[in-house]
């Protein structure tokens, strides 16, 4: 730590205990106590079960969980292809294009989620271009939203990213597209592989704007648990979100241990 006086370390543990306990490791004890439990009258909960997780394990819950599943990994995949392909063109802008870009790409991040989803249904409810109720606009609206954080990500790389292997490459005759393919994209795998996990975990939690463009047969999980806890069920709801973190902490630690493989290379 830059603390190095031990009463002001300690004070900084403690304050650091202070906030992280309550706003977010409780939170996320409780959830998890919720859902193994049948009733929470007091204190803590009571009635431990696991019948709580038969509904997630099978029938819709699961299915969400899988339509959840497909939607961040598609939407990840093309948020970081265009953001890693709008980060390379930002450095051979000038100063005040790359400001552009970066507001142009930042622009869906300042506004509410909401908003988002809103200007797509409006955008995409009539002919030449009809997209509402279909599994697109639901795809599109997850990239639209991730893109800003896969592209600034991959713009943070590329600054840190020292020119000079480039020019080696290029000056014993490699193409531009070479040095692309073998020199620099290789170079930035740690940061997509960081990219692609924050668009992932955002995108399996994104709830506002989907409900206003999922179609029925195309329900995310974070839709599903919104509907039950609505109704009554929070103990249910509390463990298909359970699952929900659980998949996303998976995948972001596959995702880690790849980023880690490609740090060492």
């Amino acid at each position: 730590m830059l603390v190095h006086d031990r009463f002001a370390r300690w004070t900084v543990w403690g304050l650091f205990a202070a906030l992280v306990l309550p706003l977010f490791l409780l939170p996320l004890g409780v959830i998890a106590a919720a859902a193994f439990s049948t009733s929470w009258s007091g204190v803590l909960p009571s009635g431990p079960t696991l019948d709580n997780f038969a509904g997630v394990t099978r029938g819709g819950s699961l299915e969400a969980l899988r339509v959840s599943a497909v939607t961040a990994a598609v939407a990840s995949l093309l948020a970081l292809t265009a953001g890693t392909w709008a980060a390379l063109v930002a450095t051979s802008l000038r100063r005040r294009g790359r400001a552009v870009l970066d507001a142009l790409f930042m622009l869906p991040v300042a506004v509410p989620t909401v908003v988002v989803g809103l200007a797509l249904l409006v955008a995409f409810s009539r002919p030449p271009i009809l997209l509402n109720g279909t599994q697109a606009i639901v795809v599109i609206a997850h990239t639209v939203l991730v893109t800003a954080f896969a592209y600034q990500s991959v713009s943070a790389a590329l600054d840190r990213l020292d020119p000079v292997y480039s020019q080696v490459a290029a000056s014993l005759g490699a193409k531009p597209a070479r040095v692309l393919l073998q020199v620099r994209l290789p170079l930035l795998l740690p940061a997509l592989g960081a990219a692609a996990g924050l668009c992932f975990a955002l995108s399996m939690g994104e709830l506002s704007a989907t409900m206003m463009l999922y179609p029925p047969d195309w329900m995310p999980l974070p839709v599903r648990i919104f509907a039950a806890t609505d109704r009554g069920a929070l103990f249910s709801g509390a463990a298909s979100a359970l699952v929900l973190m659980a998949t996303t902490l998976v995948v972001l630690l596959l995702l880690s241990r790849v980023r880690t493989r490609a740090s060492f290379r």
